[in-house]
């Protein structure tokens, strides 16, 4: 099986100081992998670092997605190529509405793989079917972008956004962040439609709760900057049940 993407030897930095500690890690088409581990041990920067956020430096290691260079793609090539990120803390856009927002970066992408801009039609259609599968209140797509959106209502609008985009790698950057159980389920069912077979997911959360609906493949644990740990979704359970204190050297 070809990987999707490989992760060899990543070391990265923010104002020169080392977070992530050389991270490996190898994702195959269709897996979902979930990345779990304490408060400051890389979570957020190996999902930024993966994105090309601006304010990390790769200082070593490598990154192979579809069998090329990430690292030597911007963070809009890495985007065209597929690779999507769910924010922990969405922004909001001020006097940008969501269906504006949203034929821009669909059409940006058909433009980067030199196929037409959609028309108004198949693009209005695309939305309703995408915003079923998520429950997405068709007021909030007409409003700006999170904009007056609540914590579920911002969350449930990045699945819809990667519901429109289709990406082939998925990165849910601590999605449940403060949902309630109803919003939680409905996210989690919304990532779970957009499931295929030649795509992939990493999710990245504190807890085990999450992945009761999001049904990992693999559960690596991430702490200090290195993968210490990975096994089958029992690892989670583990986790829950003993915390992460007994995680303390790479293995």
């Amino acid at each position: 099986m070809e990987k999707l993407i490989e992760i060899k030897n990543l070391h990265a930095s923010i104002d020169g100081k080392e977070i992530l500690k050389g991270i490996n890690l190898i994702v195959n088409p269709g897996e979902v992998h979930a990345i779990m581990g304490p408060n400051g041990s890389g979570k957020s920067t190996l999902s930024n670092v993966l994105v090309g956020h601006p304010a990390y430096t790769v200082t070593e290691g490598e990154v192979i997605y579809k069998g090329e260079n990430l690292l030597a793609l911007s963070p809009e090539e890495r985007s065209h190529a597929g690779i999507f990120l769910s924010f922990q803390y969405p922004v909001e856009i001020a006097g940008v509405s969501m269906t504006n927002f949203m034929r821009a970066a669909i059409n940006a992408k058909r433009e980067a793989h030199g196929e037409p801009a959609m028309s108004a039609a198949d693009f209005l259609k695309l939305m309703r079917e995408k915003r079923a599968l998520v429950n997405l209140d068709s007021k909030l797509a007409n409003r700006s972008v999170n904009e007056g959106f609540s914590g579920g209502e911002k969350k449930r609008n990045e699945i819809f956004q990667m519901a429109m985009l289709e990406p082939t790698l998925s990165i849910l950057d601590e999605t449940d962040s403060g949902l309630d159980i109803d919003a939680l389920r409905i996210v989690a069912e919304g990532v779970n439609k957009l499931k295929r077979p030649e795509t992939s997911t990493i999710v990245i959360t504190h807890y085990q709760r999450l992945l009761d609906y999001i049904k990992p493949d693999i559960v690596h644990v991430l702490y200090n900057g290195k993968i210490v740990k990975t096994a089958g979704p029992e690892l989670a359970l583990e986790l829950e049940e003993r915390g992460y204190d007994w995680i303390k050297n790479p293995q």
